[in-house]
Parts: C-alpha cells; sequence; structure tokens
C-alpha cells in the first residue's frame, strides 16, 4: 500500500480558509496521511471556491508540476459555492470513477448524507485528481478507502507496470 516516489499536491477548496477565517485541517489530514505511506507532497495550497482558480491549480499541478495525484478536499457539495466538481470534470481528460464511487459506497454505511457528494474523480494526462469531502474525518475514512488501489493505479498512469488484464491473460496463456 506504500505510495513510495509518488509525488502528490494537496489542494483545499475553501472561502473561509482561503482568506485566513478557518485553519484547513481536512488537507493537512490528507498530507499527513499520504507522507506516512511514502510519498512525496510538493504542494499544499488552500484556494477559494472559485471554479477558474480551481481549473487553472489543477492544470498547474497536472502539467507544469508533475504532479502524480492530485487531492482536492472541499467543495464537493449542494452548496452553490461547492464547484469542485465541475471544476475537475472541466479540466481531466478520462473519468476515473470508481475512486468517488467508492468513497461514496463506503461512507453510505456511515452516514446518509453521502448521497449529497457530487465529488468525481479523473485523469489529467499522467495526473490523477480525485475530489474528497472538506472535513478530517471524511479525509480520513477517504483516504482509507483509496489507498489500497492507488499504488498500482498510479504505476499503471506513469507506465510503470502493465495493466491487470494482460497480467491475468499472461497468466493464463503460460501457466
Amino acid at each position: 500500500m506504500r505510495l513510495k516516489d509518488i509525488k502528490v499536491a494537496i489542494l483545499t477548496i475553501s472561502d473561509k480558509g482561503s482568506r485566513g477565517e478557518r485553519e484547513d485541517t481536512s488537507g493537512l489530514e490528507a498530507k499527513s496521511i499520504v507522507e506516512a505511506e511514502g510519498a512525496k507532497v510538493i504542494s499544499y495550497e488552500v484556494i477559494p471556491d472559485e471554479q477558474y482558480k480551481i481549473e487553472e491549480v489543477l492544470v498547474r499541478l497536472a502539467d507544469f508540476r508533475d504532479v502524480d495525484l492530485i487531492l482536492t478536499t472541499g467543495g464537493t457539495g449542494f452548496s452553490p459555492r461547492d464547484v469542485t466538481p465541475e471544476a475537475t470534470l472541466a479540466v481531466i481528460e478520462r473519468q476515473a470513477p470508481g475512486f468517488a464511487e467508492a468513497i461514496r459506497h463506503e461512507s453510505l454505511k456511515i452516514t446518509p448524507h453521502a448521497m449529497l457528494s457530487r465529488a468525481v474523480s479523473g485523469i489529467r494526462g499522467k495526473t490523477l485528481i480525485v475530489n474528497m469531502p472538506g472535513s478530517p474525518k471524511a479525509v480520513r475514512e477517504s483516504m482509507q478507502v483509496i489507498l489500497p488501489a492507488l499504488p498500482h493505479g498510479l504505476q499503471i498512469l506513469k507506465g510503470q507496470t502493465s495493466e491487470c488484464a494482460s497480467q491475468e491473460h499472461a497468466k493464463m496463456t503460460n501457466g
């Protein structure tokens, strides 16, 4: 489950956090978790709930900072200011819905409010972007869900391993 040699960016989307009116505990929680798994956090930012700004930062991180994984926290609910999913969908090239679906599925076992999450996940270039809720508890729970799949998925994305299906096919034809 280790994330050794993985470069991560943490992006917290919060109007109050970006103005210094609230401490960002969610992004720091995500940072702590991925660092404990061996990842290198090369960027940590708190920005306002502005779609153009979120898109701008996601593109910069994916295209110019050579980040393997961008974890966002906040801006995934029903509030009119919650535009993280729209910004993410605007910049990704391919969806990777399993991460957001798995988070919602497991979160539903804890609270029916998980249905209110509009989080998405997808790929831009060789960068995986995963939206997570904005509370530290929800970040911990989300990370527990996605951590087992991240190392292999990121290896495939970086071209460091072949895909699961082709490995299975090779085992069946050679064994």
